[in-house]
Parts: structure tokens; C-alpha cells; sequence
């Protein structure tokens, strides 16, 4: 067959459903190809970044890989930023680009650059295909590589002289392999180590909104008592409403929670990501007694450098200790800090319940009434700026993966294409995004693409008028901030010219209900509100003057 059929056969075999993308003319036999696939179906996008980020969310919910497509050169640079932020993010990704023939990629050519190269910082395989009796061998290792933790994205080559080459070659079968499993001598030095702590805490990252993983650390909590603090990509790894959940930590500021940690004797970390919270900042005097729990040794550094390093599969690890509690009672912990610090806490998260603000909405009664129209298991994301601190903070969640935040590459324009993903994997979920003014229009064009697929989604604005993070991060550390402020359309406008519905919230008690109504029409829309972003340097000031409960 010829060698782009193949490529599709192989795609085909690894079970690829989705690509996104934006095709060009060094891709067009692929595209030939695709075009005959009755299994994997073709989003187009309007940008190459837009797709990028919806086979990130993709790869996110479900834990398979989707395609992201963009030609050579432009095309391909396009899509690099969207890479990265799966990459950083742990998202499994294919990412699929064409080239010029092989015949001119030796010399200056038209467009031609050297994308694999380009790719190579950002992803963890990247790879031309030189021939086309090679394509299945590359497909199989691109997805094996894109799916084994930590998962991340890998890059495909195709030129266009290589795909229309005819080939004997046939795909590869899929074999899966079982992660290995942590020793049962470390295993029993970290149980010995918790069973003889008076203070221990769980710093769970994440690694811990794998299914399976989640499940067991639920486990381990229901039977010990002890406390979790989650990252922001670790939100509902356990159920907020457990007396052992205590909320989120990553802000650089200090926070209530983070109290728990400087009165812990021991910290145990699941499925710790460095690239989300540095240990810098919980472990200052490089002091603590840690316990790593992970798929994967630690990255060295002087401020983490754990005792005890319990290395293989996160859920058999937590499975292994289970087993171990639930034939060693004898536990009896001090969960006074603990109790104290969720006390203090679940206070704060709830001080502006009742605020009926008719100029601005403050930040935190937006996402209090957000959590009370959003279902258990359906899905928040949320762009980068000044109204990530705040979802992070305030908004928390029952189940994994139902607040999508990005934290490792934090890249802004995240959210609406996610959002588009989002509702393809889950259609019967309401799925809202969060975008600051400035972050929305970065990705804009993708409103048409989710108006043409007729998506269930709706997008909430938060309207500053600025750059509002940086202006936060800048007012914090020099007392003022350097000009920032920019224009806005006229948003009600915008989501007619789009085909989408409309809803601008100027007062508090209004947003339910105009929340409720956009999630019941059919089709996308825009929720837009005025945001009191006075109330970040409040936060700051608090959190700058914080007290422990105990």
C-alpha cells in the first residue's frame, strides 16, 4: 500500500480516535488517507496551536494519546507551544507534521526548517521517517513512549516524497507491558516510617489523578486518617468533602494549608510533580523527613532529597501500603494541625458566600457559585492569569480530572480549544472554561470551530481589561505595575457573530441563572462578567500576614 495509507492503518491499530489539526500541501497524501479512515475522525481547527491543545485535554481525560496535525514550517512552529504544555503537563500526544521531500531537506529549501530538532526540548521522542517500511516501528515506539508515564507527547515526520512511496510493510500489533512494582523491603521501610510519624501529611501531585491511583490513595486516607494537600493538577485525587482533603497548595505566597506541612514530622509525597511546586517553598531549610511515591525516581535537588524513595506502579504502591494498614491497626496519628488547618480553611474558601456585589463580582463568590452549578464529574478549565490563582485556590472538586488547570508549562490560550476536547470525550457533562480577557482572544478563532462542531460548552470571561497577573505579581513585589491595560470588543457582539449565545453578568446574583440558562441552550456560549481583581492584593496581604491555627 502506499506509505500514508500505511500510516493510517497503524494509527488505526494503536487505537488513535481524534486527530485535530490544520492541514497544508506537505500533508496532503496523508490527508488522502485519513479522509478513508471509518476509525479515527479529523477535527479541523483554525490554528495549529488550538488543535495542540485539544489533543492535550484529550490525552488528559482519557489517558490515550489523540493526533495533532500542522504542515512544515509555519504549521509546524504553530503548533510547538501547544506541545510543550502537554509535554510539561504529562499528556500523551501525537504529534504529526509533514516536511518537504527528502530530497531538499539538505540544502536552504522553501519553508523548510528542521522541525524535529525544534521539537525535541518539547516532547519526548521526535522523529522523521526516511522510509516508508520504518513507519510502523515508529508509530508503535511514538505511542508506547507518548503513553508510558510520565506521559508526554512525541513527534512524527512524514515528508511528502516518503508518502507516496509504496510499501510491503504491515502495522504493528500493540502489546502493553505492566509497569513494574516497588520492592517489598522499601515498601516496608516507608510503612514503618508513617507508623511511627505523629504528624505525617500527603502531598499528593499529579501523578494521582490516574483512575486507578486515586482509588487506592482514597484508601489509604479512609483507613489512616491522613491528611492530603493536592497541587493544582491533583484537584480531586480525594473528594473535598472528606474530612481528610485539605484543599490545594501552589501559591507563591504562603498559604493556611501549607501550615501543615511546616507542623509535619513526615511528608509523604504521591505522584509529585517538581514542574508544578517547587519544594523551595515547603521545604525551605531542606529539613524535612519525605517519603517519595512515584513512577519514577526523583529529580535531584537540594531542596528534595527524600529518605525513602518507594519507586513503580503509584496504585500497586498505594495498594502494597494498604494491604499493610488494614493488618497493622495500631496507627494513632496527632491530627490536630490538620483538623485545624481544614477548619481554617473551609472558612476561608467560604467568606464571600453571600456577597451581592452589583458592580463587579469578586473572584471568590464567582467560583463559589460556579461549584454549586457545576456537577461532581463535570469539568472546569481554566486559562492562564490572575483567575488560575483563584480556581486553584477556591475551586475544588469531588473527582479527578474535573478541573483542568495548566501548571507545568502555564501556557495561556488554553482553555477554549481544551474546552472543545473536553466535550467531544464527554459530551453528557457540562463543560465550563474559565479564561481571563487576555487569554480568550489568543485563541479566539475557536469559536468558530466549536460553533461548527455544535460543542455543549460554556466560556466564562473574566473582564479586567489588563494583563491581570502580571500586574498582581508586579504591584506585589514592586508596588506598582507597568502598563498592561489593552481594549476589548464588544463581547455580546462577538458571540452573535460566532453563532453563539450570549450572556454579559454585571451583578452577583445574577450569575446563577444566567449560568444555568447557557449551559441549557444547545450549542456554545459566552458568560462574560466584570471582575474586582481588588481583591488580589487583599489576598496578598492576608496571605502575607497568615498565622498558623495552631
Amino acid at each position: 500500500m502506499k506509505a500514508s495509507d500505511l500510516f493510517v492503518k497503524c494509527l488505526e491499530t494503536e487505537g488513535i480516535e481524534y486527530i485535530f489539526g490544520v492541514p497544508g500541501e506537505e500533508n496532503a497524501d496523508f490527508m488522502m488517507s485519513l479522509e478513508q479512515s471509518k476509525k479515527i475522525k479529523f477535527i479541523l481547527t483554525r490554528h495549529e496551536q488550538g488543535a495542540a491543545f485539544m489533543a492535550e485535554i484529550y490525552g488528559r481525560l482519557t489517558g490515550n494519546p489523540a493526533g495533532c496535525l500542522g504542515t512544515l514550517g509555519p504549521g509546524a512552529t504553530n503548533l510547538i507551544t501547544g506541545v510543550a504544555d502537554s509535554n510539561m503537563d504529562r499528556a500523551p500526544m501525537l504529534v504529526l507534521t509533514g516536511q518537504g521531500a527528502s530530497t531538499r531537506l539538505h540544502k536552504e529549501s522553501h519553508q523548510v526548517m528542521d522541525v524535529v530538532a525544534m521539537f525535541k526540548p518539547v516532547t519526548k521522542w521526535a522523529q522523521t521517517i526516511f522510509h516508508a517500511d520504518n513507519i510502523p516501528e515508529i508509530v508503535r515506539k511514538a505511542v508506547r513512549l507518548a503513553r508510558t508515564e510520565k506521559p508526554g507527547a512525541c513527534h512524527i515526520e512524514l515528508p511528502e516524497d516518503i508518502a507516496e512511496h509504496d510499501t510491503d510493510a504491515v502495522p504493528m500489533s500493540v502489546k502493553r507491558f505492566r509497569r513494574p512494582v516497588a520492592d517489598d523491603k522499601i515498601v516496608d521501610e516507608a510503612f514503618n516510617k508513617i507508623m511511627t510519624a505523629k504528624n505525617p501529611i500527603i502531598v499528593a501531585g499529579n501523578g494521582c489523578i490516574r483512575k486507578r491511583a486515586s482509588a487506592q490513595l482514597r484508601d489509604l486516607c479512609e483507613q489512616t486518617g491522613i491528611g492530603v494537600i493536592s497541587t493544582f493538577m491533583a484537584k480531586g485525587c480525594v473528594d473535598m468533602d472528606a474530612d481528610y482533603c485539605l484543599y490545594t497548595v501552589g501559591l507563591q505566597a504562603k498559604d493556611v494549608v501549607a501550615c501543615a506541612i511546616d507542623a509535619a514530622d513526615l511528608v509523604i509525597t504521591v505522584g509529585y510533580d517538581m514542574v508544578e511546586y517547587h519544594p523551595h517553598l515547603w521545604n525551605k531549610n531542606s529539613d524535612k523527613e519525605i517519603i517519595h511515591i512515584d513512577f519514577l525516581p526523583t529529580e535531584i535537588d537540594s531542596h528534595y532529597h527524600p529518605q525513602t524513595e518507594v519507586v513503580g506502579d503509584l496504585a500497586h504502591t498505594l495498594w502494597m501500603l494498604n494491604q499493610r494498614f488494614a493488618a497493622d491497626g495500631s496507627f494513632s496519628f496527632d491530627k490536630t494541625q490538620q483538623i485545624a488547618t481544614r477548619r481554617e480553611m473551609a472558612a476561608d474558601l467560604a467568606m464571600e458566600k453571600d456577597d451581592d456585589s452589583n458592580d463587579k463580582l469578586k473572584p471568590q463568590k464567582v467560583l463559589w457559585d460556579v461549584r454549586q452549578v457545576m456537577g461532581p464529574h463535570d469539568i472546569l478549565l481554566s486559562d492562564v492569569g490572575a483567575h488560575k490563582m483563584w480556581i486553584a485556590r477556591h475551586y475544588q472538586c469531588h473527582e479527578p480530572n474535573t478541573c483542568l488547570i495548566p501548571n507545568g508549562f502555564c501556557s495561556m490560550g488554553f482553555a477554549l480549544p481544551g474546552a472543545i476536547a473536553a466535550s467531544i470525550v464527554h459530551p453528557d457533562r457540562r463543560i465550563l472554561a474559565i479564561c481571563g480577557d487576555a487569554g480568550f482572544l489568543m485563541n479566539v478563532q475557536e469559536m468558530e470551530t466549536a460553533k461548527r462542531y455544535n460543542t455543549n460548552l460554556v466560556v466564562m470571561v473574566w473582564e479586567d481589561n489588563q494583563y491581570g497577573l502580571i500586574a498582581w505579581k508586579q504591584e506585589a513585589h514592586f508596588g506598582h505595575h507597568t502598563k498592561l491595560d489593552f481594549g476589548n470588543p464588544d463581547w455580546m457582539q462577538l458571540a452573535e457573530a460566532f453563532g453563539w449565545g450570549g450572556h454579559h453578568v454585571t451583578k452577583t446574583k445574577d450569575l446563577i441563572p444566567q449560568l444555568e440558562a447557557a449551559f441549557n441552550e444547545e450549542g456554545p456560549s459566552l458568560v462574560v462578567l466584570p471582575i474586582d481583581y481588588a481583591e488580589n492584593m487583599k489576598l496578598t496581604e492576608r496571605l502575607g500576614n497568615i498565622s498558623c491555627p495552631i
